[in-house]
C-alpha cells in the first residue's frame, strides 16, 4: 500500500448539507489535520440549519473539531431534504464559497450517497472547484449505501475516541436517533482501519486524482 501526500495543506474546505455531516464524515480527519497544522484555514459551508439550534450546535462542534484553526463557517437556511428543489440557492452558496478561497483539499459528501441532499451537494462541488482534490466522506445510515472507499486517513485511538466524544457532546439534538451512538461511529472507523492496516480510520471516495509522481 502506497501513501501519497497532498503536499502542503494551508487551506481546507469542508462542506455539508446538514449540521453534523462534516463532523460525522470527516471529524477525525479535521482533528488530525488541525492538530498537525496550527493556524490552517478551514472554510466550512453548511446548507441547512441556519438560525436554529442546529446552527448553534454546529458552530460549537466545528470549533472543537478544528482546534487552533482559522475557522470560517457559513450556515444557510435551505430546508432539510429539499436540496433538489433549491438547486439555484445551493449552487449560489457553493459559488460564493469558491470566491472566498483557493483550497488545497475539499472534504465533501460522496456523489453516490443515497441521501438526496448529500448527493446534490457532492455533485455541485466540482462545478465550482474544478481543479481541486475532493475527498468524499461517508455517513452511515439505514439506506445501506456504504461503498468501497478509495482513500483512507488513519486515526489514532485517541483521535477516534475524541471524535466520538465530541459528536455526543455537541449534537444533543441527534442523540435520539438509533444510529447516532458510539458503536456505530467507532465500528465503522474500526472496519476502515482494518482496510488500511490501522486501528481506526476515516474513508473517502475520490472521483478524480491528478498525480505528480515525477515532481
Amino acid at each position: 500500500m502506497i501513501g501519497l501526500g497532498a503536499g502542503p495543506l494551508e487551506r481546507i474546505v469542508a462542506v455539508g448539507a446538514h449540521c453534523d455531516d462534516i463532523a460525522i464524515g470527516a471529524g477525525g480527519t479535521l482533528l488530525t489535520l488541525c492538530l498537525a497544522r496550527p493556524g490552517v484555514r478551514v472554510d466550512a459551508l453548511v446548507l441547512s440549519g441556519g438560525g436554529s439550534e442546529r446552527e448553534q450546535e454546529e458552530r460549537a462542534a466545528l470549533a472543537a473539531f478544528c482546534p487552533g484553526a482559522d475557522l470560517r463557517l457559513t450556515v444557510h437556511k435551505l430546508p432539510d431534504g429539499r436540496l433538489p428543489a433549491h438547486w439555484e440557492e445551493a449552487k449560489a452558496a457553493v459559488e460564493e464559497l469558491r470566491g472566498q478561497t483557493e483550497p488545497d483539499l475539499i472534504l465533501a459528501p460522496r456523489t453516490d450517497d443515497a441521501h438526496q441532499d448529500h448527493r446534490g451537494l457532492a455533485r455541485l462541488i466540482p462545478t465550482a472547484f474544478r481543479d481541486h482534490l475532493v475527498l468524499g466522506y461517508e455517513i452511515v445510515k439505514w439506506d445501506g449505501d456504504l461503498g468501497r472507499p478509495a482513500a483512507y486517513q488513519p486515526l489514532s485511538p485517541e483521535i477516534a475516541e475524541q471524535k466520538v466524544r465530541l459528536l455526543q457532546e455537541h449534537y444533543p439534538s441527534q442523540r435520539h436517533r438509533p444510529w447516532y451512538d458510539r458503536e456505530a461511529f467507532l465500528g465503522l472507523a474500526r472496519i476502515r482501519g482494518i482496510e488500511c492496516h490501522a486501528r481506526y480510520a476515516e474513508a473517502f471516495a475520490a472521483t478524480k486524482l491528478t498525480l505528480n509522481l515525477g515532481g
